[in-house]
């Protein structure tokens, strides 16, 4: 019996029982997949924007954590390639709208570690055409930060 117990307390204090594994001290965290929506006042719903997702890392699959982001090292010059996609007003992809577009992060882009990045198909969620990826430390592209 005691050792049953002390299995399970093991069980609970183990890192992903305590929430997302940590970051190197060296590295950056890149969301491997963002979508753009925003919300219309005026007609009173939601618009679906494009969907990004990054499909390889310097021409190899990325290794996507548990919590969906990619881990890449600071101050170090990396290709990244991704396919965009468009949704229908209910947010459903629209394969025919499937595009690639390459993304060449420089050695200065990563500075500080620890931080969370996300990869957007564009500035904006409405009225956009193809895929223009654009980075930002916020979910909203248009709140750049370094």
């Amino acid at each position: 019996m005691l050792s049953l117990l002390v299995l399970l307390a093991g069980c609970q204090s183990s890192p992903s029982a305590t929430g997302p594994a940590p970051v190197a001290d060296d590295r950056v965290l890149l969301s491997a997949q963002h979508c753009l929506d925003e919300y219309l006042k005026d007609l009173r719903r939601k618009h679906y924007g494009p969907c990004l997702k990054v499909v390889a890392v310097d021409g190899e699959p990325p290794v996507i954590r548990d919590d969906g982001f990619i881990e890449l090292p600071v101050a170090t010059a990396i290709t990244l390639d991704t396919s965009c996609v468009y949704r229908h007003a209910d947010g459903t992809p629209i394969p025919a709208t499937i595009t690639v577009a390459r993304f060449e992060v420089g050695q200065n882009t990563f500075t500080k570690a620890g931080k969370r990045w996300y990869l957007h198909a564009h500035k904006q969620a409405r009225g956009v055409v193809g895929c223009e990826p654009t980075l930002s430390t916020s979910v909203y592209p248009s709140h750049k930060t370094n």
